[in-house]
């Protein structure tokens, strides 16, 4: 029992439900709170020679308490006034951004409106987005691909890999692709903001791709939870964010429901038509059954074409950010190619009418 209790698993789990409790229940308190609960949490370090030699049950509980009281304390210091500063790395990443967007605004798109989606979706700057344009999107189900996400994270993450992969596979080459990869969504997280699901998404490349360099386990649960207790440590506050909070959900869901809706599929082919459709769509099932609760209680709606516009708008996403990544890419560097520039102007019309028509049903 108490090597599970020492777990990753549950630290996390009690330094989470710490985190809520701070911030549901004790709001308010000033330095109150923190002042009286950090004698407390020293507890366990003063007393340690005699901690380990308890018996099990009362060590583990002891254990689980500091971790839950770590949890409110770190809420609590965090609701205090701090001046903020912008570190250097900030400014760079800013300054990025800027030529970021100021390249894609460059290329010559024959529609207008490609523009401000790849600004979109490339730098989360959606002023330039229409108000009709931004209604379709979210009458059709698809408002996540407007927000920055850990889908685009994803999405990059493999163009990444796969732009890494002829380095090799020897421990000098795993070496320096860890350090490619980890440093490219690193600098995108920041260049984007840094929104909660985006450094949720970040979390977890770099922790799968840290324990896959040391050739360790990556099991999905450990994964989930030293990400939560990482970027809850870091930022106690972002507990309150909807989109930290649907991040954290459709991941559960994905972890938890969506293996077992794959195996239901027929043994056969892994690159049958027929079974990518039926993953693609147990994938959005399992997101929409633990995110759709809480985006009911927000917002009092519920995205019901949700399943055909995944099966229709992944696809097509996951090919544009591709194309739009190349095409940026290559305009950045001073070599910018007219049948790219096409092909990712005719992607986002493409993807502007596969909606247009899933609000027509």
């Amino acid at each position: 029992m108490r090597e599970s209790v020492r777990s990753i698993e549950a630290i996390s789990l009690c330094f989470t439900a710490g985190v809520v409790t701070g911030t549901v229940l004790f709001p308010g308190t000033g330095l109150l709170l923190p002042a009286l609960l950090l004698p407390v949490l020293a507890l366990p370090c003063l007393f340690r020679s005699r901690l380990l030699g308890a018996p099990e049950p009362v060590s583990a509980g002891i254990i689980l308490l500091t971790f839950l009281l770590a949890g409110i304390f770190a809420a609590r210091s965090a609701a205090l006034p701090a001046a903020s500063t912008i570190g250097p790395i900030e400014r760079l990443a800013d300054g990025a951004a800027q030529s970021l967007r100021s390249v894609i605004g460059s290329l010559p798109f024959p529609s207008g409106e490609t523009v401000p989606l790849l600004s979109a979706f490339l730098t989360g700057d959606r002023s330039g987005l229409t108000p009709q344009l931004t209604a379709l999107f979210r009458d059709s189900g698809a408002s996540h691909l407007l927000a920055l996400s850990g889908l685009h994270m994803g999405i990059l993450y493999l163009v990444f890999d796969a732009f890494t992969k002829p380095l090799g596979h020897t421990p000098e080459a795993r070496r320096l692709r860890f350090v490619l990869l980890t440093a490219g969504t690193g600098f995108f997280t920041l260049m984007t903001g840094a929104g909660p699901s985006v450094v949720r998404a970040f979390l977890f490349i770099i922790i799968s791709e840290t324990l896959r360099l040391k050739q360790r386990p990556r099991s999905s649960a450990r994964v989930y939870c030293m990400a939560l207790l990482i970027q809850l440590v870091l930022d106690p506050s972002v507990i309150g964010s909807l989109g930290f909070q649907l991040s954290y959900l459709a991941m559960a869901g994905i972890f938890l429901v969506y293996p077992v809706l794959e195996r239901w599929y027929p043994e056969g082919s892994r690159y049958n038509p027929l079974r990518w459709l039926w993953n693609t769509a147990a994938l959005s099932i399992s997101c929409q059954l633990f995110t759709a609760p809480l985006v009911w209680m927000r917002f009092h709606t519920f995205p019901r074409l949700f399943l055909l516009t995944n099966l229709l708008v992944l696809p097509l996403m996951s090919a544009l950010m591709i194309t739009a990544v190349l095409t940026v890419g290559l305009a950045a560097i001073g070599l910018p190619w007219q049948p790219l520039i096409t092909t990712t102007d005719g992607l986002c019309r493409l993807l502007r009418w596969i909606l247009e028509i899933i609000c027509g049903v």
